[in-house]
């Protein structure tokens, strides 16, 4: 999912004019804004801001994982023992495998799809 670095747009508009199905929005402080739910994923943005404030996702995997780890510590502030502890980060272990297992199975249904 491409992304706006706030620190680097302008305010331009370019991409605002650009997109071809209006998913990017300018805001009232000059920065814009891209609506996941209605971006095509089509790459136009990316390509044409003169800022490079377009970004890929993949850039946010380390805030991702961060995240992820934060969120993580803080539920397992409510398991006291070891034993419970244990217990938690394997229930964790099953929730982060079931989110990759869905995106492995769903990369192999993309990649049918260009075939």
């Amino acid at each position: 999912m491409p992304w706006i670095d706030e620190e680097r747009c302008t305010g331009c508009g370019i991409c605002v004019q650009d997109c071809p199905v209006n998913a990017i929005n300018m805001r009232d402080d000059r920065k814009a804004e891209i609506e996941m739910n209605e971006c095509i994923r089509c790459g136009r943005c990316h390509s044409i801001c003169p800022q490079n404030a377009v970004r890929h996702d993949s850039e946010l995997i380390p805030k991702e994982i961060k995240e992820n780890i934060k969120w993580v510590k803080g539920l397992m502030e409510y398991h006291k023992t070891a034993k419970e502890k244990k217990e938690f980060i394997g229930r964790i272990k099953k929730h982060f495998n079931k989110e990759k297992t869905v995106a492995e199975k769903t990369l192999v249904e993309i990649k049918a799809l260009e075939d």
